[in-house]
């Protein structure tokens, strides 16, 4: 039975009655995320000075959250050579293992790192450098051993190693890891697939004379990057055969777009053309059309025959019947004149032909 008091919450019946409220199992919070400022700092050579009790943490009540004070301290090594997404994701996962981690990571040293594995392109201090500035870490361990043993976990407090779960071969030992998962300790990891600093390596030394060329473009000498005279020529001249050829390559792109532009142009010109040439047509068979073109050259000659001719049939001649007698040339409005063929002299003129010369 369930009461509600006064307030709003609720107790069980029979703890009411007694006066006494059941108390509730207390949940471990995790502490807030501080913004990060600062770098991670470095562990002590004399391992952690926590005055706190280092009590043993199974990995259930780890799981289950630890209280504020008491964090569970997990351990992740290794080289971190060319730190990249790889290393980072790795690290992410560890401080992720547990609502309340404290993360140490360890950084072997270069003599370590040469003798077991092989050599480095970043020096031990760049790589402890670049592990403090990781927003993962806590804490830093320089000089970490290759193996760790009983004292160095019991140094540090580690309650729990972080790695990937495939057997690590090195050191005559055919897991390095071995002892710790026997022990309950360890606690895997995922690793990312497809990088790695091997793999960052493999790539340099695969295009190892374009990165050559690049540094000897960006100002680095040729004894910096260890290159001979004559292969320094080499690069020099390749450096300019390929310049030429992006300059011509440019020019090509160029051209094209240039003569796409053309194309362009000259498609809208004919297709203006076209329109304007129809729109002339259009407007010419509209004044000009079978129907109309005859008439209007008829009536137009018309016009000029009449401005042409002086003089006009009298009305009452029988040529000027609207149907007969009407000359359409414009010699037949023109007077007849007569001419008179010379004659000898003291010839005499007739009448006749005295008066057909007063007409």
């Amino acid at each position: 039975m369930v009461k509600r008091r006064r307030n709003g919450s609720r107790t069980n019946g029979r703890a009411g009655r007694g006066g006494v409220q059941a108390q509730q199992p207390q949940q471990c919070k995790r502490p807030p995320i501080k913004a990060l400022r600062e770098p991670a700092i470095f562990a002590k050579q004399s391992g952690s000075t926590s005055d706190t009790p280092h009590d043993k943490v199974t990995l259930t009540q780890a799981r289950r959250g630890t209280p504020a004070h008491r964090p569970v301290r997990v351990y992740a090594d290794g080289i971190f050579d060319l730190f990249h997404s790889g290393h980072a994701r790795a690290l992410m996962q560890a401080k992720n293992l547990f609502p309340n981690t404290h993360l140490i990571v360890g950084v072997c040293s270069d003599a370590l790192t040469h003798k077991y594995k092989g050599y480095t392109v970043m020096t031990e201090d760049e790589r402890y450098d670049a592990l403090i500035h990781c927003r993962y870490v806590d804490e830093v361990v320089r000089d970490a051993p290759w193996t760790l043993t009983p004292e160095f976990l019991k140094k540090h407090r580690i309650d729990f190693v972080a790695h990937d779960d495939i057997p690590y071969t090195s050191a005559g030992s055919e897991d390095v890891y071995k002892h710790i998962k026997e022990a309950g300790m360890f606690v895997a990891t995922q690793r990312t697939e497809g990088i790695s600093t091997s793999d960052l390596i493999t790539r340099i030394v695969r295009d190892y004379d374009v990165y050559v060329r690049r540094n000897l473009q960006r100002g680095y000498t040729a004894r910096e990057l260890n290159v001979g005279f004559i292969k320094e020529k080499k690069y020099r001249l390749q450096e300019q055969v390929d310049r030429m050829k992006e300059t011509v390559r440019t020019v090509e792109e160029k051209s094209k777009h240039l003569v796409h532009r053309v194309e362009e142009k000259s498609h809208d010109l004919i297709y203006k053309w076209e329109e304007k040439s129809r729109e002339f047509i259009g407007n010419f068979l509209e004044l000009f059309g079978a129907d109309k073109a005859w008439h209007m050259i008829q009536e137009r000659s018309g016009r000029v025959l009449q401005a042409l001719s002086p003089y006009q049939s009298p009305s009452t001649s029988p040529s000027s019947s609207p149907t007969r007698g009407r000359s359409t040339s414009p010699v037949s409005h023109w007077p007849l004149l007569r001419f008179r063929s010379p004659q000898p002299k003291g010839a005499s003129v007739s009448s006749s032909e005295g008066d057909d010369w007063e007409k």
